[in-house]
């Protein structure tokens, strides 16, 4: 059954590959001119503003059109819930964040650049004598970028729901300096169930089919109120108390 509605999603009309040629040149292009301003930038120590530009031009020519409910804290930890790959250029746009991403996107070479463009910080699940490096690995990316976006859930969900929070991923922010914010951030699609990446799908056959859409993708990204007091106890309050708070917003 999985395997069939999968194939099903994936069948594209002819101006569907239209649509999906048309919006990976312009990525290309889009590419092409962020990345030697990316360095440029970094060589005179003008920060990082083109990794935003970049990944925010991603969302917009893959469709996205997104809608802010509520105000980002700065230099935060966000926690939010995990949908698709168009997340990721979703709350880059809206907060200039970096993020955390398994350490085996590390082995494809295109990905390592462009993550390591965005001050990418790679955590090695399963190697726990990696932690205290991780640990200021975050701490630096955390100072030096709007935000650092971490997804407990550990993998995507269909977006009508939220899987169990994976309190062993926050292992590398329980020692953080005092003062951080914590923020749980709710990403509300539209659509969500029919542009998820779940099930047996592959994640080239979700991109394209969400290139090959003729419609928009309506986003509305909720940065709920930050974590407070006994929820910033360990790990394990954090990850209960931000995964509580999605709920909540998910049903209000």
């Amino acid at each position: 059954m999985g395997g069939t509605l999968a194939l099903e999603q994936t069948r594209i009309a002819p101006l569907g590959w239209a649509l999906i040629a048309l919006r990976l040149l312009l990525m290309f292009a889009l590419l092409l001119i962020c990345a030697p301003l990316y360095y440029l930038w970094k060589l005179l120590g003008l920060g990082r503003f083109w990794p935003r530009v970049f990944l925010g031009g991603v969302g917009v020519i893959a469709g996205l059109d997104i809608t802010i409910r509520g105000r980002p804290a700065k230099h935060a930890l966000l926690l939010s819930n995990h949908v698709s790959w168009l997340d990721i250029p979703a709350i880059a746009w809206a907060t200039g964040s970096a993020f955390v991403g398994h350490s085996g996107l590390a082995s494809i070479k295109l990905l390592k650049t462009l993550c390591a463009m965005n001050d990418t910080v790679f955590i090695a699940r399963h190697d726990r004598g990696s932690v205290a490096g991780q640990v200021e690995q975050v701490r630096k990316a955390i100072a030096e970028t709007g935000a650092l976006t971490f997804f407990p859930e550990g993998t995507t969900s269909d977006g009508t729901g939220l899987l169990p929070f994976k309190s062993s991923l926050l292992s590398a922010v329980e020692d953080l300096p005092e003062g951080v914010p914590i923020q749980p951030v709710l990403l509300d699609y539209a659509e969500a169930p029919g542009m998820a990446w779940v099930g047996e799908e592959h994640g080239l056959d979700n991109f394209k089919r969400i290139l090959a859409r003729g419609r928009p993708l309506h986003l509305t990204i909720h940065f709920l109120p930050v974590l407070q007091g006994a929820e910033l106890a360990n790990r394990k309050t954090m990850a209960a108390a931000a995964r509580e708070a999605i709920l909540r917003a998910m049903s209000a």
